[in-house]
């Protein structure tokens, strides 16, 4: 159910929507539903949400909002983001609440992943 303030969509930069709709899908399984050649939905990724083309780049060093995934297992998702030709921008780290790393994505755009703490 919708409830008004609550979160319901995010939308992303991506200079290469083709590229982006690539690295998702083999890095973490999303699937898409495309809305001409500038838009394409996300779907699968946990939060509805959806790539527009432009230029601009969304990082934490310009002050934009920081997505941020989950894993099971970090260590293998740092090594599958970099198979798929994301690039790793801060190594795992602790952080209050577990560990994570930040990774951009083709387009540039920053995101980061996080586990609970080893135990």
């Amino acid at each position: 159910m919708k409830e008004t303030g609550k979160i319901n969509y995010v939308e992303i930069p991506a200079r290469d929507i083709a590229a982006t709709k690539r690295f998702f899908g083999d890095a973490f399984g999303w699937t898409f539903v495309d809305y001409g050649p500038d838009y394409v939905a996300i779907e699968n990724a946990g939060l509805d949400g959806g790539f527009f083309k432009s230029d601009s780049v969304a990082t934490t060093g310009i002050g934009s909002v920081l997505v941020v995934l989950f894993s099971t297992d970090l260590e293998a998702t740092l090594e599958k983001v970099k198979l798929c030709g994301g690039k790793i921008v801060k190594d795992i780290f602790p952080f209050p609440g577990g560990r994570r790393f930040h990774f951009s994505d083709p387009n540039g755009n920053e995101y980061a992943v996080w586990s609970e703490p080893s135990a």
